[in-house]
């Protein structure tokens, strides 16, 4: 693994210098922090690119894993929130991040099974922190080509047929006026489809809910889904918040309202990712072998 965030932008380099920072002071049991992705690989992305009328802006996250001593420092939900609302106390991180979080035996155990999610992570990841030299991730098992795509292979069938099973509850809900639930069913397709991606690209299922992000992480697989949702103008804007709150609040919260209308738009951009999510999942499958 490697050590230097010197290929790095110097301003990068403070922001992941104050994530790190406030991940140690928030968590006291942490045994390792390693960014890995593409400002680890030295291929992320700032863009903002003009297709006809409609701008879209894209940006690579910083992934940062957190490898802790405990079981309940890594699935503390409301811990994790606490790093997350110190980061943005400071106004100093503009980069978007994504934080995950995992014992550091359970890192281990995955790099020596070769699941290669975390085995990429130890080939090209980078050290923020290390506890000390006897925290090692061990020697990685590597997966044929074909044992990969196998895993691939069955992750995508669960996930796409789970994607469309929300979407038809989606059309059931809708066709009886239920349009709350119709909206949450919605934000599950698209959730499954999302899902879909990111398993058969790094075989890793991202604990989140929020769309945005998981969009996010599809674009940097493979730029075509930036296309998705667009957000060229404030109908479309706000069309998307809404299906984003939708795993929340079309649950929970009487002020949650969402026309047909809206419904209706965001129902034809998930079959517009429904339709990608095909086509370039299995073009990676194949790619496999």
């Amino acid at each position: 693994m490697k050590k230097s965030l010197s290929h790095l932008p110097k301003h990068k380099q403070d922001e992941l210098e104050l994530i790190k920072a406030l991940i140690l002071e928030k968590i006291p049991d942490v045994r390792m922090i390693v960014l890995f992705g593409s400002y680890a690989r030295g291929n992320w992305v700032e863009d903002i690119h003009t297709e006809g009328h409609t701008t879209h802006v894209y940006e690579s996250d910083f992934d940062i894993l957190v490898a802790t001593k405990s079981k309940e420092s890594a699935e503390d939900c409301d811990l994790h929130d606490r790093v997350e609302k110190a980061i943005a106390a400071t106004n100093k991180v503009k980069t978007p991040h994504s934080i995950i979080y995992h014992t550091f035996s359970y890192v281990r155990q995955m790099i020596a099974e070769g699941q290669y999610f975390f085995t990429d992570i130890k080939k090209e990841g980078i050290h923020l922190y290390r506890r000390s030299s006897k925290h090692s991730l061990g020697k990685a098992k590597i997966l044929t080509p074909q044992q990969r795509k196998q895993i691939a292979e069955d992750d995508f069938k669960l996930w796409f047929k789970s994607a469309k099973q929300f979407y038809g509850l989606y059309e059931t809900c809708l066709e009886r006026k239920w349009y709350k639930k119709a909206a949450f069913n919605l934000h599950q397709a698209v959730e499954c489809f999302y899902s879909a991606v990111t398993l058969v690209f790094v075989n890793y299922r991202f604990r989140t809910h929020d769309i945005e992000l998981l969009g996010i992480k599809a674009v940097s697989y493979n730029s075509e889904f930036a296309l998705v949702f667009p957000q060229d103008t404030v109908p479309h804007r706000k069309a998307f918040t809404l299906l984003k709150k939708a795993y929340i609040d079309a649950r929970y919260k009487k002020d949650y309202k969402i026309t047909k209308k809206q419904l209706d738009y965001l129902a034809e951009r998930v079959k517009v990712l429904q339709k990608l999510t095909n086509k370039i999942c299995k073009a990676k499958i194949k790619s496999f072998v």
